[in-house]
């Protein structure tokens, strides 16, 4: 008996190591990537999957929204196809929930909401307000679209939605050599503060050069550049934000999340078609991996967000947006001259950038 009682209570404790061990590795684990936005606590990796028809989509038709910028516009002006329309997210692991407008309505009831970032930024943001207004049609709005602060309210639910324009997060300053963009100054983040929730989205114009660079001299420090490399430069920048995030968020009042890297599709080589770009595309990539990889800017944001404190949910888009070449506006477009590979139709993508959000939140 006293054999056996031993080997009893030995196996006993061991059993109760091997449970205390992987639960405090599950901890561990999603600690670790609460900030990637790879996996949530149910278990679901929303961001690992592939795009099938859905005959049910597009969720709101773009003649019946009243918020779109004529630059993702694209059944108004002219766009022939509509098959790109017609396609869902399924992640390989489970099912994402569909977007319920009067659901998230009542959650964020009373709330303020805040993209803050670029034209990518916008795309969503415009995306986000068709998306809840095709639930409430008729529900009392007002709408307001001024540089750099815009927004559109709920009024009946006490909900509203801010755009928040600053391409680079941190400052574009005028001095007496230029406008200078400030690596480490964010001024901008006082109409930041207070938000409920605040999406972030940086990159599309870190690459900007020639005349539709809006800067003459980068400066960090106390040095000043003329140029420098501009993936060191985003780094730089993308680091004094999250500085600002981990000294200025109440993570008791305020949930973070960060748009992705928003691909774009100039080079057909990308996808291996050499001579092609976003033009005349009509479905999307089967996947499930782009076969240009994932752009140098995408380990940046995973590398900064790292570093931080503050948890930051990274809405990862990247690949799932490199697989449609067949939703931008290209040609297009009632606001941008040429052929636009790198914003995106609505209705269109950015609804399901917006889905993955709503899942984010209520998974």
């Amino acid at each position: 008996m006293g054999f056996g009682w031993k080997v009893g209570f030995c196996f006993c404790l061991l059993l109760l190591l091997v449970l205390l061990q992987g639960a405090r590795a599950e901890h561990q684990y999603y600690n670790v990537s609460r900030y990637r936005g790879k996996k949530q606590l149910s278990g679901c990796s929303l961001f690992q999957g592939k795009w099938v028809f859905d005959a049910s989509y597009p969720f709101y038709e773009s003649s019946s929204c009243p918020f779109i910028d004529p630059e993702f516009d694209c059944i108004k002006y002219g766009r022939p196809d509509k098959q790109f329309l017609k396609y869902s997210w399924q992640p390989d692991s489970c099912n994402v929930p569909r977007f319920d407008g009067v659901d998230l309505l009542r959650r964020w009831r009373g709330k303020k909401i805040m993209f803050v970032g670029d034209s990518l930024s916008l795309n969503m943001w415009n995306s986000l307000a068709c998306m809840i207004h095709a639930s409430v049609p008729n529900a009392k709005t007002s709408f307001v679209r001024k540089d750099p602060l815009s927004f559109v309210a709920f009024e009946d639910y006490g909900v509203t939605i801010y755009l928040y324009r600053t391409p680079y997060l941190v400052d574009i300053v005028k001095e007496n050599v230029g406008r200078v963009l400030m690596l480490d100054s964010i001024k901008g983040g006082n109409t930041w503060k207070g938000m409920d929730v605040l999406i972030f989205n940086s990159w599309h114009w870190w690459t900007h050069t020639g005349k539709s660079q809006p800067w003459d001299y980068i400066q960090y420090g106390e040095t000043l550049l003329k140029d420098m490399n501009r993936l060191e430069a985003f780094s730089r920048g993308l680091t004094t934000w999250a500085n600002w995030a981990d000294s200025n968020v109440d993570t008791s009042k305020t949930r973070v999340f960060f748009q992705g890297i928003s691909p774009t599709h100039y080079q057909g080589k990308d996808w291996s078609e050499p001579k092609k770009s976003c033009n005349g595309q009509s479905e999307p990539l089967s996947g499930p991996a782009y076969p240009a990889g994932s752009p140098p800017a995408a380990a940046v944001v995973n590398k900064v967000l790292g570093t931080m404190k503050t948890p930051v949910y990274l809405l990862d888009i990247t690949t799932l947006s490199q697989l449609r070449k067949d939703a931008h506006p290209s040609a297009y477009s009632g606001d941008h001259s040429g052929t636009d590979c790198s914003h995106w139709c609505l209705p269109g993508l950015p609804d399901t950038w917006n889905q993955l959000l709503y899942a984010a939140l209520v998974m």
